[in-house]
């Protein structure tokens, strides 16, 4: 089962500020969490901010083969990287009582370190699952199959998701949403820009190859690969654009399931939500559309053909657990859709997958480790800080009504904040992991979370669950628990450090924890209330003025130009351009009512005011490569880095105070035309 509604700080992880060690007056050596070097002086602040903290750095850095992108993220990620694997391989040496974290974990990572074992197996792993898909006569039986697949974490076409109903948050419910692509996005299979084309091309590729390796001859291969494409650009068709997925009320659809089952019978609900293990008398489909075409092609489409396109998302999906002319298979693709080079080693890859299977009991023996109370302890000082500055930024708003306020700060009160781990870990003991058997470890671990996910459907929400590991380098907000939530990964140097100064901090984790706190309030986390549901809890004239500044945003954020005609898209980038810029008015209040943000002493020659910017400008320095750029403007709600820091800069009044941004400058916005929400 899959998780949806979480807003994250980033698609790729948090970019963390850079330090530099310098001496102060009692000649002892003190970190001061400033990569002065990194500074291009040929650039004006106020012409552009990013450039000038981050410019030097940008001319010199290289984008390593094994990467898509490098920045300051790249350092807290490499650091990361470096202790889980330390964790892992420990782990794996041992001998621990099975079931216990260490076994998992270490039997886990040390079956996916086996190459020999790996490659000798060659595709038999998921032979059985093609056998399974041979028999296959009707729609009855693709739908089994699709059950199954589900189960194992294979499924194609019916994705699905356990969490709280959004109009009734306190119970769990499952929701079905739109899939069956192999490609990114809807547009790749409509675009035909030369980008575009060449993505699609190593795609098709991609599914040849696949299918040549599991002894199919290249003609029929090519034929296999063009009915495959062919029933993806027909779901395609009718899959909503990710602006209008962003839209929760249009895509929130309760049926009952006896409803379902009259309007799709070929489908069968009852009969595959039974076999999903699932009781419920109503599911939401978030587009009903796409379910209306699966039901159809069903029936339209022969077995034969359902049996080819089974087949490829099979190979697909399992492609990087079996040996390695698949893997290459796989990445050769990747190269085309992202730019990178060369595939990464195989410990980080199996870090990934031991993150992804066994998620939390990898964390509990990394938070034991390398996280701290301390820093548990200054986090939260800050999360009531920030908080505090919101409270007063909304008394003090002059575009909302009283009653309005009273509202939205009950729902800022009411934010559940979680912090570093989970207080209750999850349960692996069901999980059966072997040393020599990868492709059966990752069925096992896949099973598991099914099984556990399917036993939440009717509950009672556990708001003690998290939806981020504990190493994660990111952050994110949960409209439907009303939940601010900062995974002990990112509560580190150098992008946080309970011993940095006020202005880094709160530039820095300041900013990301306004960023989350102001996502509660963007355009789509301001259709919830402070219980998380999706009501309306804005008087008429408010939510008017409200959604004209909501315009403004995505106007402003169009203008703007990543690579030579390609623009940010504001209308995708909506709720997280609107966090940015309220997460750094919260952060810069919240600084002011410290002693330092009163302050005008200077540290490596710039003040605290410039220190909180620069902090800010240097958290997300970074470098991508042009293919993964437009990858990421189709298909990611954030702005690229630049824009992230510009957009809001251009439009905070502050700023143009510290760094003396002035009509001419190409950072300059009249005050009038300066966007302030929250």
């Amino acid at each position: 089962m899959m998780k949806k509604y979480i807003y994250a700080l980033s698609a790729a992880g948090l970019l963390a500020a850079g330090l530099t060690a310098c001496s102060n007056d009692k000649g002892k050596t003190e970190q001061h969490f400033l990569e002065v070097a990194n500074i291009d002086s040929s650039v004006r602040p106020a012409d552009n901010f990013f450039l000038y903290v981050n410019g030097s750095w940008i001319k010199k850095a290289e984008i390593p083969a094994t990467e898509t992108g490098v920045g300051s993220f790249t350092d807290l990620d490499k650091s990361t990287r470096e202790h889980v694997k330390s964790i892992l391989e420990e782990a794996a040496k041992g001998t621990y009582a099975k079931g216990s974290v260490e076994q998992l974990v270490g039997d886990f990572y040390a079956a996916g370190m086996d190459s020999a074992t790996i490659e000798k197996r060659g595709y038999e792993p998921v032979k059985p699952l093609l056998q399974q898909v041979d028999k296959l006569t009707d729609a009855a039986s693709i739908m089994a199959f699709e059950a199954s697949m589900e189960k194992d974490g294979f499924g194609s076409f019916l994705p699905a998701y356990v969490g709280p109903d959004e109009k009734n948050s306190s119970v769990n419910t499952i929701a079905f949403f739109q899939g069956g692509l192999g490609l990114p996005d809807r547009d790749y299979y409509f675009k035909q820009d030369p980008a575009t084309l060449k993505v699609v091309a190593a795609y098709k590729k991609l599914i040849t190859d696949l299918f040549q390796l599991t002894g199919v001859d290249s003609v029929t291969a090519a034929k296999n690969t063009e009915t495959v494409y062919g029933i993806e650009k027909q779901l395609a068709a009718v899959h909503r654009t990710n602006v209008e997925l962003r839209d929760p009320q249009s895509n929130y659809h309760r049926f009952a399931v006896a409803q379902l089952q009259e309007q799709q019978p070929v489908i069968g609900w009852k009969n595959y939500l039974g076999q999903l293990g699932i009781k419920a008398d109503s599911v939401n489909v978030g587009q009903p559309a796409y379910y209306t075409l699966v039901n159809s092609l069903l029936k339209t489409v022969p077995v034969e053909q359902w049996k080819v396109y089974l087949t490829a998302h099979l190979l697909q999906s399992t492609a990087g657990a079996l040996s390695t002319p698949f893997v290459n298979a796989s990445f050769a693709y990747t190269q085309a859709l992202t730019g990178a080079k060369k595939i990464k080693p195989r410990w980080e890859r199996m870090y990934r997958s031991v993150d992804g299977s066994l998620g939390e009991a990898l964390g509990q023996l990394y938070v034991k480790k390398y996280f701290t109370e301390d820093a548990k302890k200054r986090m939260l000082e800050l999360v009531n800080n920030l908080e505090k500055s919101f409270d007063n930024r909304i008394a003090h708003l002059d575009w909302m009504s009283d009653s309005t306020k009273q509202v939205a700060k009950d729902k800022l009160h009411g934010f559940l904040k979680k912090i570093g781990f989970p207080d209750k870990w999850k349960d692996y003991s069901k999980v059966d992991v072997s040393k020599d058997k990868y492709f059966e470890n990752l069925v096992a671990a896949a099973r598991n979370e099914h099984n556990f996910q399917v036993g939440q459907v009717g509950k009672p929400v556990d708001k003690t669950l998290w939806q981020m590991t504990p190493p994660t380098i990111n952050a994110y907000y949960n409209p439907t628990i009303n939940e601010i939530v900062f995974p002990a990964g990112i509560l580190q140097f150098p992008f946080f450090d309970p011993n940095a100064d006020d202005a880094i901090n709160y530039g820095g984790i300041g900013m990301v924890i306004g960023h989350e706190m102001t996502h509660g309030f963007d355009d789509q986390g301001s259709q919830y209330d402070k219980d998380g549901n999706m009501k309306d809890w804005w008087n008429t004239q408010d939510k008017q003025k409200f959604q004209e500044k909501v315009k403004q945003v995505i106007n402003q954020y169009n203008g703007f130009t990543v690579l030579d005609s390609v623009h940010v898209n504001g209308a995708l980038t909506t709720g997280e351009n609107m966090a940015d810029i309220g997460g750094i008015a919260i952060a810069w209040d919240a600084f002011k009512m410290t002693k330092q943000g009163q302050d005008t002493t200077k540290i490596d020659g710039f003040t605290p005011a410039q220190r909180f910017f620069m902090s800010f400008a240097q958290i997300w320095r970074s470098k991508y490569k042009d293919e993964t750029v437009l990858q990421r403007i189709n298909t990611d709600p954030h702005s690229p880095a630049m824009w992230r820091v510009l957009g809001p800069l251009m439009n905070f009044t502050p700023f143009y105070e510290t760094y003396n941004v002035k009509e001419g400058d190409k950072m300059y916005k009249p005050e009038s035309e300066r966007i302030k929400i929250w």
